[in-house]
């Protein structure tokens, strides 16, 4: 049995945004997001370590701007394009927009999903 190879380029991948985020847009323009911590061990953490039921999350203003654009229909290579024009000074964007996303991801503050040739689409 032979292996095949996937070729998957992340450029393609659509971030999604987890419908159970809370956000909020100051005056400024910058995005607070609220993380909800439930679960046993969590619920554990609050009452003997005084730990928050939600904490809050100030993005700057790579982090709020990025945040603002995903629409759940963007891939990763328009996404970059838009951050070019609005911080065209930026060193390494497409870089660190792609950690961005990632720590956003490992969060499940995002998913991906792939875009297909056809209408189909896969979350990851």
């Amino acid at each position: 049995m032979t292996k095949q190879k996937i070729d998957k380029n992340y450029l393609d991948y659509i971030p999604v945004k987890n419908p159970d985020i809370d956000y909020e847009t100051n005056e400024k323009g910058t995005i607070t997001v609220f993380i909800r911590w439930e679960g046993f061990f969590n619920k554990i953490a609050q009452k003997f370590f005084h730990r928050p039921k939600v904490s809050s999350i100030d993005l700057d203003d790579y982090g709020s701007f990025v945040w603002g654009i995903i629409d759940d229909k963007k891939d990763i290579y328009t996404l970059s394009k838009e951050l070019d024009q609005k911080f065209p000074n930026m060193e390494k964007s497409l870089s660190r927009l792609i950690k961005f996303l990632e720590i956003l991801k490992d969060h499940h503050l995002i998913t991906y999903s792939e875009k297909k040739s056809n209408s189909n689409t896969k979350t990851c």
